[in-house]
This record gives C-alpha cells, sequence and structure tokens, in this order.
C-alpha cells in the first residue's frame, strides 16, 4: 500500500525523482525490468546523475498509461 512507503520523509507519489528501488515499489515492478527499461536508449524517463539512474515519476506514470504491456 503507497501509504506505508516513505523514504526521507517524503512520500513516495510526491517525489519528483524516484530511485530505481522506489520505481519498483511504486509501480509493482520488478527492479530487473525496471532496469531492462532503463537500459533503452529511446527511454523518456530516466535521469542520468553522474553514474546513478533515477526514474522521473511523471514521465514514468505517462509511460505506464500509455502501454498496455512492457
Amino acid at each position: 500500500m503507497l501509504n506505508n512507503v516513505v523514504t526521507s520523509g517524503v512520500p513516495i507519489w510526491e517525489k519528483i525523482n524516484l530511485t530505481v528501488k522506489e520505481a519498483a515499489e511504486y509501480s509493482n515492478i520488478g527492479i530487473n525490468k525496471i532496469d531492462n527499461m532503463l537500459n533503452n536508449p529511446m527511454c523518456t524517463f530516466v535521469l542520468h546523475v553522474g553514474k546513478k539512474r533515477l526514474v522521473k515519476r511523471k514521465e514514468f506514470e505517462k509511460y505506464l498509461e500509455k502501454n498496455i504491456e512492457i
């Protein structure tokens, strides 16, 4: 349940960017699948911060709404 998922005092659904683990918890999609999606050069919801990759939450939500299969 989303009400139980809070990191650093900010609820996940209020964060602009999510870690891969947070995105997996938020979407109920596995970490490996999200990693594979982020590796795609056409991925619109990846944000590179040095070697770290974050998921742009709003873009990720839009992607999930548009697709019926991933």
